[in-house]
């Protein structure tokens, strides 16, 4: 086969050796833009991991990089000048233009051709080359050659970086954090040589700015930034060499091949440089390349496994690059936290390492932090908690008002359609019992219809009528006599959601005799075309469903609820309102965030009116549509403040199912970065929710100050003794319901 690659990067250069030496007979030239001899970046990061796999893909190139490595196990976390050092994580660095020489050496050695120095203006210049490799960079020239055979989101990010090199040698990785009269810097400095280290310096755009580093020259830049980092660059200056301020782009490419046209890389796809994988990643890819090749004849058939297989795990490294450069976009969230707790939610900013990762690397940092969680807790809810031993965070107690939830594990509202005519019956008191038992601190029951018509489904509970609150009240009874867990109802309107089959038989298919008439803020139905159109609300029906909403309240508390949460997420009723995608009203209900909060928060009023003073009152909400002119999650942010100046006590912060159209960023922990925005910049207690599956999960969200309570959903269904089990895995002595003491012992075994 003849092979060209275009870009001599990392990504091309292994692709090519691999492939001469799997087939000497194929004629493989690799075309780079720069001279062989052309230093090519700073310093590059590698981990003990990408290492080992380097070692394991050409033990050549692994000899000849372990002269130049310069390996840490420490990561400091310096702010202010106040330093927290954690150990045990494994990382070394290594001038980029090292690799790319050891690269060459092998690529050469292997009957590589090398064609350097050389511009590509068109595909034809390529001749009859089979495969064309772009594995030429983030602006890759032939992705923009193959025009519109590929798609190419760029989300480009507001804060400002530049690379930096100088002679001070750090001994680890180090993120340094300096503030002055412009703003907050932040500096990520690790060494790359015996005698040099790599320093990338971010900063807001409006720090950037006030400091004049829009106007400034290179030199002058440097300058500036030498003088701001002097205590820790012990004598020596930052040199700013061919670097330039820039902002990062997200790039994300779907295709990732066309015809004969592979891309590999950074042409493919971009990692934020915080989670240091960029290298890592073009070589993965180069990889997988070259065994999809050797694995399928058919090149198309090779090109599109390649694809098939790398796309997950790129997927993976994209959300972990999203969340790490969204924490230092937005560093000065974090400024109030103490030097321990500000250093664990920077070393989990990715939300890929976990309280638990840590506690095995650095189990001096963790039990600092567990120390000042529980001591945090204790003081928080007013009660005592026991420091021996001391509980890891998620099992720390959380008040809300006058109710103290024993420990930050919730049970999520799941609907389980299983109520004739909105009465709850032996179904709901194994469910919701039984989730008791499993030891989470805070059960809450399913979204409950405050009226017969604002039920999603016939099958939905209800507290429309007085005869559903004896009901319910032999379910909280049970929770409250048999289990030290909370219970509290969720109470909504489905809106132009409802009237429709229970989801096992059909999901979201309109109830073709018997439905009921739906109300919505606009009449624009959920799926154009085959549900109902609802009728737009007069203040009429505002009026009632706000009378609905309030006798259901009351109805809750007499039922014996510790908690009530009102509804305003997933496109329901009073979400429906919120959303400007299925708010259309030109009157004082629609238009501006203001406005559309208006019903919701009479809604809220009445609720909080009908409720006891000094039990808890929470919202959830969808904290973003994702889809275009949807709520962004700065308004998100703006809903909660509104709602906490009105006596809200937390926020269950969930996304979406606004509209069938949307298009989620599903991952693990996909939601819980919005929790924390609007805890830190509201003011509020959150509560986090989706795709949290482990107890490290759990730790490391209430350790890191992300959310006050987990609630986990799907979890629970399949496992409703969870929570007894993170405890039990922890080593933790939760205590088991008396006639399930037994099990204590045989966890034992």
């Amino acid at each position: 086969m003849r092979i060209v690659c275009v870009g001599g990067g990392p990504g091309g250069l292994l692709f090519s050796l691999l492939t001469k030496r799997a087939d000497p007979h194929s004629e493989v030239t690799v075309i780079e833009r720069d001279g062989s001899g052309d230093a090519a970046g700073l310093g590059i990061v590698l981990s003990d991991t990408a290492l080992s796999l380097v070692r394991e893909w050409d033990p050549r190139v692994h000899y000849a990089l372990t002269p130049h490595l310069v390996g840490w196990t420490d990561i400091e976390v310096d702010r202010s000048g106040i330093v927290v050092r954690s150990t045990g994580h494994g990382f070394s660095g290594v001038k980029r233009a090292v690799l790319l020489n050891a690269l060459r050496t092998e690529a050469r050695a292997a009957g590589v051709h090398l064609d350097s120095g050389r511009e590509i203006t068109s595909l034809a210049s390529l001749g009859d080359a089979e495969l064309i490799v772009a594995s030429d960079g983030a602006g890759s020239t032939v992705r923009a050659l193959l025009g519109e055979h590929v798609t190419v989101t760029t989300d480009t990010r507001p804060n400002r970086f530049i690379w930096l090199g100088t002679g001070r040698v750090f001994d680890t990785f180090r993120f340094v954090f300096r503030e002055d009269s412009h703003g907050l810097w932040r500096a990520h400095a690790y060494p790359h040589a015996s005698n040099a280290s790599t320093v990338i310096v971010e900063c807001t755009e409006h720090c950037w700015r006030a400091a004049g580093m829009d106007t400034a020259s290179l030199p002058e830049a440097a300058a500036f930034l030498s003088h701001l980092f002097a205590d820790v660059l012990d004598g020596h200056s930052l040199e700013a060499g061919a670097g330039r301020w820039q902002r990062f782009s997200t790039t994300c490419v779907a295709p990732w091949t066309d015809g004969r046209v592979v891309l590999l890389g950074d042409a493919a796809h971009t990692a934020h440089f915080s989670v240091g994988s960029g290298t890592r990643f073009a070589m993965e890819d180069a990889v997988a390349l070259r065994e999809a090749l050797a694995a399928q004849a058919d090149l198309p058939t090779a090109l599109t496994l390649y694809e098939t297989e790398r796309r997950p795990h790129v997927a993976r490294l994209q959300r972990a690059a999203q969340a790490s450069l969204e924490w230092f976009e937005h560093t000065e969230r974090y400024q109030a936290f103490d030097s321990d707790r500000f250093a664990f939610s920077l070393l989990t900013r990715s939300l890929r390492v976990t309280h638990d990762d840590l506690r095995q690397r650095d189990p001096g940092l963790t039990t600092r932090i567990d120390l000042a969680v529980a001591t945090a807790a204790g003081r928080q809810a007013g009660v005592v908690v026991p420091r021996t031993p001391t509980p890891p965070p998620m099992f720390t107690p959380f008040r809300l008002r006058e109710l103290v939830v024993p420990n930050r594990v919730a049970v999520s509202p799941m609907c389980q359609y299983s109520a004739a005519d909105g009465t709850v019956g032996d179904w709901h008191l194994v469910h919701l019992g039984g989730l008791a038992k499993g030891g989470a601190g805070l059960v809450i029951a399913e979204m409950t219809a405050v009226a017969e018509n604002a039920r999603i489904t016939e099958g939905c509970a209800g507290l429309y009528s007085e005869g559903h609150v004896s009901a319910w009240r032999r379910v909280t009874e049970f929770v409250h006599r048999e289990t030290p867990s909370k219970i509290g109802i969720q109470i909504g309107h489905a809106g132009r959601k409802g009237s429709t089959l229970r989801p096992w038989h059909a999901e979201n298919k309109p109830i073709a005799e018997g439905g009921w008439p739906l109300i919505a803020p606009s009449p624009l139905p959920y799926l154009p075309g085959r549900a109902q159109v609802p009728r737009e609300m007069t203040p009429a029906d505002m009026d009632l469903v706000v009378a609905d909403f309030a006798r259901a309240t009351a109805r809750a508390s007499a039922s014996g609820f510790d908690m009530l949460e009102v509804h305003m997420a997933h496109g329901y009723l009073l979400a429906s309102f919120i959303s400007p995608l299925t708010n259309r009203r030109s009157d004082a209900y629609g238009g501006a965030l203001a406005n559309r909060l208006r019903f919701p928060l009479r809604v809220f009023d009445a609720c909080r009116e009908a409720w006891p003073e000094s039990s808890p009152i929470t919202v959830r909400i969808s904290a973003v549509d994702w889809a275009p002119g949807g709520l962004t999650p700065a308004e998100a942010v703006e809903v909660a403040r509104m709602l906490k100046a009105r006596g809200c006590d937390a926020i269950a912060v969930s996304t979406g199912q606004t509209i069938p159209e949307q298009e989620p960023a599903h991952g693990r922990l996909y939601q819980t970065p919005f929790a924390e925005q609007i805890r830190l910049e509201a003011g509020i207690a959150t509560m986090a929710v989706g795709a949290i599956s482990s107890f490290a999960d759990v730790n490391t969200i209430v350790a890191a100050g992300r959310a006050d309570l987990c609630l986990l959903a799907r979890g629970h269904l399949f496992d409703p003794y969870w929570t007894h089990h993170a405890a039990a895995a922890q080593g933790f002595p939760l205590p088991w319901p008396k006639p399930y003491r037994r099990a204590e012992s045989y966890r034992q075994r």
